[in-house]
């Protein structure tokens, strides 16, 4: 069995919403700037995704099951584009490790593999953007090679 590995988290200033298509949040960025509400920004990037041909949900509900029970907690994913990303935007002076935590919650319990937390209240856009995989393990070959260099 493989380990696991804590969760793959890069900066970027584009992502990737799929294998074919490139977006840049800088658009939006640009244009309204720094100090806006969460909101502002999310509806402004669901309409941005979505002329793209983005299939995008807002404030999906997030399941939880404990003991085969489905609680209803209130928790709510920003975004879902075409049911592989979550996209988690924030308004705040600096991203946090519980940031990173609740979205990796999210991809856990929506079983998502690619999440996207957004800071927008940066100078730089590329400046506040993680992407997180959910359960990332490394290539096997990887590891073997890792493993015979000890």
């Amino acid at each position: 069995m493989l380990p696991l590995r804590e969760p793959r988290v890069e900066s970027r200033n584009d992502f990737t919403v799929d294998s074919g298509n490139h977006w840049s949040g800088d658009q939006i960025h640009r244009k309204l700037g720094p100090g806006l509400l969460e909101s502002a920004y999310e509806a402004c990037l669901a309409h941005e995704l979505q002329k793209l041909g983005k299939r995008v949900d807002r404030q999906r509900p997030v399941p939880l099951f404990y003991e085969d029970v489905k609680l209803d907690c209130g928790f709510r994913a920003d975004l879902i584009v075409d049911d592989t990303v979550a996209v988690e935007l924030k308004c705040k002076e600096a991203l946090h490790p519980v940031d990173e935590a609740q979205l990796l919650s999210h991809l856990r319990l929506l079983n998502l593999p690619l999440g996207l937390l957004i800071n927008f209240h940066v100078m730089l856009l590329k400046d506040g953007i993680r992407r997180l995989a959910n359960n990332y393990r490394e290539p096997v070959e990887e590891l073997l090679v890792q493993s015979k260099s000890f």
